[in-house]
């Protein structure tokens, strides 16, 4: 008899075979041997630029960043484009929703965000 380990969709079998000729009563082992699983990718840490605003501007929905619009001490409008989430390949621009400077920036372009993580601080 041989061992083999045989690796299908991912699972590792350990099996035996029999070879021609030779009789034996044993049964082929199909116990799935252990495989090593690599560890989930750290989310990559953003930057935060200046310190927490009173308010809080958040993703609608998961998506990424593709362009931020505004700058840290920039005074914004109620209504003003502060950047664009993309989401089910659509292009969401994320309104201020009141006047104020922006404090802080927590995304960069290429960003991906959940649902409800900060993006944008204004005072």
């Amino acid at each position: 008899m041989k061992k083999y380990n045989i690796t299908v969709n991912g699972t590792t079998y350990e099996v035996i075979v029999e070879e021609a000729g030779e009789v034996t009563s044993a049964p082929a082992v199909h116990t799935p041997a252990p495989v090593a699983t690599p560890a989930p990718a750290a989310k990559p840490a953003v930057q935060q630029s200046g310190t927490q605003g009173a308010n809080k501007i958040t993703a609608p929905m998961p998506g990424t960043i593709l362009d931020v619009k505004v700058s840290v001490g920039q005074t914004v409008k109620k209504g003003d484009v502060l950047c664009v989430l993309e989401a089910m390949k659509m292009e969401n621009d994320i309104p201020s929703s009141c006047d104020g400077v922006v404090a802080s920036i927590s995304v960069q372009k290429g960003s991906s965000v959940n649902a409800n993580d900060v993006i944008i601080t204004i005072n």
